[in-house]
C-alpha cells in the first residue's frame, strides 16, 4: 500500500482499526516502565505534517525490533491504526526501512505542507516590507538575511499547535493578518511596532525549537532548554539591534522621535510580555497597547489551530460532540456552517423591499 502522511494518518484513524502504510522518521526514542516496573518504548514519528508517539510494550514481537532503530531513521510503518484522547494506537506494528528512492520525495515534505509555508513565507515578507518606520523595517531586513532560513524550518511549538518543520512561519504569517486587520480598526495601535512584534515575538524558538537543516526531528539545544525561548528572543533583538546602530544606515537616525532606545525598548517589551502571565513564563505583563494586542493574537492564533486539529483528528462522542483533546478544557461542539451564498442571496431578496 503506498505510504500516507502523518497529517492523514490521524484524520483516517478512529475507534475502527484501519490497515495503513506511513513513512515518518524517528524523532526521539525513551524507555520507560509500567508500574509494575517492566519495560516498554516510547517512540515518537515525525514528518513534514507532525508528529506522534507509539507506545511499544516489552513483550510486542517489534520491542527488540524498536529498540534497536538507529536515530532519525526513516521508516514506512505499517499496521493497523485506531485513534482515542491519548493519541494514535497500532496492532499488527511492523518495521520496514525506506526505499532509497523514496527518500528525497520524503525529505522534500509534503507538497500541499511545502506551498502553504512558502506562500505564508512571501506573506511575512510583505508586510514587514510595508512597515513604515525606518528602524524597524531594517531590523526586519537583518532577521530575514540573517535568520531566514533558520526561521523556516523552525516549529511554533514542541506539542499542541503548529508543532511541526515550518510551523512558525504558518504561526507568524496568520498573526501578522491578524495584527494588520486589528491596526486597520483600533486606530491608535502603532502598527510598525505591533508587526515588527508578531515577527520576533517567538524568535527564540529558533534555538528552543530547532530542526536541522534535512530533517523532521526537532532538535534539543542548551541555550534553548536554560534559557527558553523568551530570553533568547530579547537576546536577539538586542543583537540585531545593535548592529543595526552601527550600520552607516543609522547615521540618517540620529534625530528620529521617538528615540532609539525607547523604540528598542518598546519592542522588547512585546517580545517578554507576549505569554500574557508570569506563570506562563512571561518574566513581565503586558504595559502597552500593542503588548496587550500582541498577547491576544498570539493566544488566539494558538487556539484556533488547536481546534482545527481536534475537529480534523478526534471522534464524536456524541452527535455534534467531540472528545476532550488536551489541552483544550472541555469537549469541542461542531461548529456552525457558513450560510451558503446561494441561500443567503435568497434571504436578502425576501427582506429588502421590491
Amino acid at each position: 500500500m503506498s505510504p500516507i502522511s502523518i497529517a492523514a494518518l490521524k484524520e483516517l484513524a478512529g475507534e475502527t482499526p484501519v490497515a495503513a502504510s506511513v513513512l515518518a522518521q524517528l524523532q526521539s526514542r525513551a524507555t520507560r516502565k509500567t508500574k509494575n516496573d517492566k519495560p516498554y518504548l516510547e517512540l515518537v514519528f515525525a514528518d513534514s505534517t507532525g508528529h506522534f508517539s507509539l507506545k511499544i510494550w516489552s513483550d510486542s514481537p517489534v520491542y527488540q525490533k524498536a529498540d534497536a532503530l538507529e536515530d532519525a531513521a526513516v521508516l514506512r510503518l505499517e499496521a493497523k491504526w485506531t485513534q482515542n484522547s491519548y493519541g494514535v494506537d497500532s496492532r499488527d506494528l511492523s518495521f520496514h526501512p525506506a526505499e532509497a528512492e523514496s527518500l528525497e520525495a520524503f525529505f522534500a515534505g509534503d507538497l500541499t505542507v511545502r506551498a502553504k509555508q512558502d506562500h505564508d513565507f512571501a506573506v511575512i515578507e510583505q508586510l514587514c516590507q510595508s512597515i513604515i518606520e525606518p528602524r524597524l523595517h531594517a531590523l526586519c531586513q537583518r532577521f530575514f538575511t540573517q535568520m531566514g532560513e533558520r526561521f523556516r524550518r523552525t516549529a511554533a511549538a514542541k506539542r499542541n499547535h503548529h508543532a511541526r518543520r515550518g510551523g512558525l512561519v504558518e504561526h507568524v504569517a496568520q498573526m501578522m493578518h491578524s495584527a494588520d486587520a486589528l491596526a486597520s480598526v483600533y486606530s491608535d495601535l502603532n502598527r510598525d511596532l505591533l508587526l515588527t512584534g508578531v515577527l520576533f515575538h517567538d524568535c527564540g524558538k529558533l534555538w528552543e525549537n530547532a530542526y536541522p537543516e534535512r530533517g523532521f526531528t526537532q532538535t534539543l539545544s542548551l541555550h534553548g532548554e536554560m534559557l527558553g525561548h523568551i530570553p533568547i528572543g530579547i537576546e536577539l533583538v538586542n543583537k540585531l539591534w545593535r548592529e543595526l546602530l552601527e550600520s552607516p544606515e543609522a547615521a540618517v537616525w540620529a534625530d528620529f522621535k521617538p528615540g532609539a532606545e525607547e523604540t528598542r525598548l518598546h519592542l522588547l517589551h512585546l517580545v517578554g510580555s507576549h505569554h500574557g502571565e508570569h506563570a506562563f513564563g512571561s518574566p513581565v505583563l503586558p504595559r502597552t497597547p500593542e503588548a496587550f494586542a500582541l498577547h491576544y493574537i498570539d493566544n488566539l492564533d494558538a487556539k484556533l489551530e488547536m481546534l482545527r486539529d481536534v475537529y480534523a483528528q478526534s471522534q464524536e462522542i456524541a452527535p455534534g460532540i467531540y472528545e476532550r483533546v488536551f489541552p483544550l478544557p472541555t469537549h469541542l461542539v461542531r461548529p456552525l456552517p457558513v450560510c451558503g451564498a446561494a441561500v443567503a442571496g435568497e434571504v436578502i431578496k425576501a427582506i429588502l423591499p421590491s
